[in-house]
């Protein structure tokens, strides 16, 4: 099954030759290589480039162990250019060689060399690609696939891909197993022999049962407000464990820089500040999630809402969780002070939406209850609801976009309509 990823693609086409570290970033697993190896690799060779003009290393292959070593690449890369034509250098896991920086730093200097790497921890935070690279870095991020990658490559039923989505999540391999058995034991493999253990071994934690435990919490609880304050109560109330806030927040900070979760800060829409003391989480991958989870807790509306977080930032939105206070007299004229929630304030350069996840809206007492805090928003920035069931997009009398998950997930234009 072949599965493109042409958003990533045209971002790898429109950066060549701009002088720059081309970082692929990522969720281990997510297809960074699959995207320079083969979908990159062959748009160079269907447009003129000579193979022996691409120079390709995998880090992650024993065969390149020797490789790891900076002095070792410099020679083999400058050993493989010949003349004065533009080569490709395309390396793999380059987080696994040491000073690596200093060799990508290094490439730079080949005037006619073009670099692209992948890489999958903290030394490739899109915050420090700049500042490693002297500025001459530029981030890449790769997802894993969105609903609409999933689909173009799956096709039939939009129902029954959405219900495998999410399940299984949208890790490419995934789709190579056959049974839902494999599939799970897939999810689960890769979580404790990967992903965990990738953050065990690198930060050096001695008690990785705390850590397993805060990420069942967290996959219990996404899109719950959470700090590391209330995660340690949670760890005493429900797990009768002592786990200071500073572990907590150390912790959460290396699943963040694994890629696995993503953060979304409180903002207060109508006092424009950001509110630091409570946020939500959301993990990268659903299927990744409710493998922790033992695929129990398949709560569709959760799941739905983290996948809705998810397309957002695969689109490029900065994505923040909104706050609307709205001040009423009570029967006997007494003002009170309520929060109501917007789920998601997606903002790009001068664009910005608001956006309302909510499984069915079945009548008006519902449709009231979900379009509260969109209703009490004075600006004239766009308002969506997205929902479960298939209906035809319609406007309210205050302006308020209803539209379909499917119309949302497979149409980038549908903000818009």
């Amino acid at each position: 099954m072949e599965i493109k990823r042409d958003r990533y693609l045209q971002q790898l086409i429109e950066s060549r030759q701009n002088g720059f570290i081309k970082v692929v970033t990522g969720i281990r697993r997510c297809g960074k290589s699959y995207l320079l190896n083969v979908l990159f690799y062959h748009y160079l060779l269907n447009n003129g480039v000579a193979d022996d003009h691409i120079i390709r290393v995998d880090l992650e292959d024993r065969m390149n162990k020797e490789l790891r070593n900076p002095d070792a690449i410099l020679h083999y890369v400058h050993d493989r250019i010949k003349d004065n034509e533009l080569y490709y250098i395309i390396i793999d896991e380059v987080q696994l060689m040491d000073e690596f920086v200093d060799v990508l730093n290094s490439f730079r200097h080949i005037e006619n060399a073009d670099t692209y790497v992948t890489g999958s921890n903290s030394h490739f935070l899109s915050t420090d690609i700049s500042t490693e690279f002297r500025g001459r870095g530029e981030t890449i991020h790769i997802n894993p696939l969105s609903f609409s990658e999933f689909y173009s490559a799956k096709g039939g039923d939009k129902q029954d891909a959405w219900r495998e989505y999410y399940t299984y999540g949208g890790l490419p391999l995934i789709q190579s197993f056959e049974t839902e058995q494999k599939k799970i034991n897939y999810l689960k493999n890769l979580f404790e022999t990967v992903y965990l253990a990738d953050i065990i071994e690198r930060h050096k934690i001695r008690n990785d049962k705390e850590l397993r435990e805060l990420v069942l919490i967290m996959a219990s609880s996404i899109g719950a407000p959470c700090n590391p304050t209330k995660l340690s109560n949670t760890f005493k109330s429900l797990k009768n464990v002592s786990i200071g806030s500073k572990t907590i927040s150390k912790y959460l900070t290396y699943l963040l820089e694994s890629f696995l979760i993503n953060k979304a800060i409180r903002y207060d829409i109508k006092g424009k500040k950001y509110i630091n003391t409570l946020s939500k989480f959301y993990f990268s991958d659903i299927g990744l999630r409710n493998a922790i989870l033992d695929m129990r807790q398949q709560e569709e509306t959760h799941i739905m809402e983290n996948i809705i977080y998810n397309e957002l930032i695969i689109r490029g939105y900065n994505v923040d969780v909104g706050m609307v206070e709205i001040r009423k007299p009570d029967k006997n004229g007494k003002w009170i002070r309520s929060q109501h929630e917007v789920d998601f304030i997606a903002n790009l350069g001068s664009k910005k939406y608001y956006v309302q996840s909510a499984l069915s809206i079945p009548n008006r007492e519902k449709e009231i209850q979900e379009s509260r805090s969109l209703t009490n928003i004075n600006d004239s920035f766009k308002k969506i609801i997205v929902v479960k069931d298939q209906i035809m997009p319609r406007r309210n009398e205050e302006g308020i976009l209803t539209i379909g998950l499917f119309d949302f997930l497979l149409k980038e234009d549908c903000l818009d309509m």
